[in-house]
């Protein structure tokens, strides 16, 4: 396979490429949390958070308020462990019951620490909820003179409220702001999804074909990455009894070195009609299902991503939250965002383009269009750029806004 067709297979996997269509609505919104196995959580808000940004990107018609009612009316989704704190399909779930079955045992040192010392609450926090119903964080009292800390530092109410939805025994039911409310697990689950629990073995299989059919071609190291649930160990057995079987097959791509990829038989097939065609503007979020594995796009790509935002101020090159722009098949550069909410604009500190990148006539009318959609869906009636690189794009781009 050549470079340039497997980027149009992972683009196709990734929704990216526009051949996908979906119904207008929530509908469509299930479909793609279902295509793409996760979408990552995140609390950054410069502009939408990252889950709101994710599927925006693949469905122009999204308002953040649907992923809400797929989670509180619909129960479509669910919250837990995917990639990372992640939105997951609601008909995957049985999926996940043996990772909640084996906390704390295979979790892990600190999630073990942190159950041996919270575990004299659980019962007496079970039996409030079940007596009392959904409850958040905010409805226990931290203990006096107890600061609030960093993410592994939560009062000791909130840690066991998340070790019990760990262990499968709360489900969150909503979020108040973005505040988690939990209930017991048997008053969220809808009827049907609580199948049979898989074996580990089955386990890894699904995270294979997920993996597979949502990159279009990956390495096992990849497909390892892309769900963080149990069972990893025996994913390379999984993926050689599914190449044996026939349902994967193993390729490699000219002009990369000979790592091995891997592709569903059916992808690989289809992926003939996967014609080069008018490249489609994406603005992606930095935690996107695309570009969250940062060697799988330099390597496939070209394109060297980091989030700066983790950075002290002096090492950042970019900026604080710069989002990469994909432009077709290559990644044309990235841009530093940051929605003030209060002037209600959207402002572009820094536009960055790649070396080399020449295609400005088709570029800055798409960004230009692109800039003002971001703009409405974060709440924004205007878009002001400060910096550009190269400087001559500005004044283009300025003019289109």
């Amino acid at each position: 396979m050549n470079i340039s067709l497997a980027r149009r297979v992972a683009l196709n996997g990734q929704l990216l490429d526009g051949r996908t269509s979906f119904p207008k609505g929530k509908e469509g919104i299930t479909r793609i949390i279902e295509k793409l196995g996760y979408v990552q959580i995140d609390t950054i808000n410069v502009i939408n958070r990252a889950h709101h940004h994710t599927l925006w990107t693949r469905k122009a018609d999204y308002d953040p308020a649907m992923l809400s009612e797929l989670q509180v009316k619909d129960r479509r989704v669910f919250e837990y462990w995917g990639h990372a704190a992640s939105y997951l399909p609601m008909k995957d779930y049985r999926f996940y019951v043996p990772m909640m079955r084996s906390f704390p045992d295979t979790w892990g040192s600190r999630s073990r620490q942190l159950y041996e010392k919270n575990k004299h609450l659980l019962a007496g926090i079970l039996d409030r909820i079940r007596k009392e119903g959904p409850l958040g964080s905010a409805d226990f009292n931290a203990p006096e003179g107890k600061k609030r800390g960093t993410w592994w530092d939560w009062k000791p109410a909130k840690t066991a409220l998340e070790l019990l939805m760990w262990m499968g025994k709360l489900m969150v039911t909503e979020r108040r702001g973005f505040q988690r409310v939990y209930d017991l697990t048997e008053r969220v689950l809808p009827p049907g999804v609580d199948g049979p629990v898989p074996s580990r073995e089955e386990v890894a299989r699904f995270r294979v074909r997920r993996a597979l059919r949502t990159h279009g071609i990956a390495t096992e190291r990849e497909i390892i990455d892309y769900l963080h649930i149990s069972s990893t160990n025996l994913v390379p057995d999984a993926l050689a009894e599914l190449t044996d079987s026939g349902e994967v097959r193993e390729i490699k791509i000219h002009g990369l070195d000979d790592t091995r990829y891997h592709a569903l038989t059916d992808v690989l097939e289809r992926s003939s009609k996967l014609r080069k065609s008018k490249p489609k503007l994406h603005i992606l979020s930095p935690f996107d299902n695309f570009v969250i594995n940062r060697t799988r796009v330099e390597r496939l790509f070209g394109f060297s991503y980091t989030l700066e935002c983790y950075l002290p101020r002096e090492k950042r090159k970019y900026g604080y939250f710069t989002l990469p722009l994909l432009w077709g098949e290559e990644f044309a550069g990235r841009l530093d965002t940051k929605a003030d909410r209060k002037e209600k604009t959207l402002i572009i500190r820094n536009v960055v383009m790649e070396p080399g990148f020449a295609a400005y006539d088709g570029l800055i009318p798409a960004l230009a269009a692109k800039l003002k959609d971001l703009a409405r869906f974060n709440l924004c009636e205007g878009v002001k750029v400060e910096r550009s690189i190269p400087a001559k794009i500005e004044a283009s781009l300025v003019k289109l806004l």
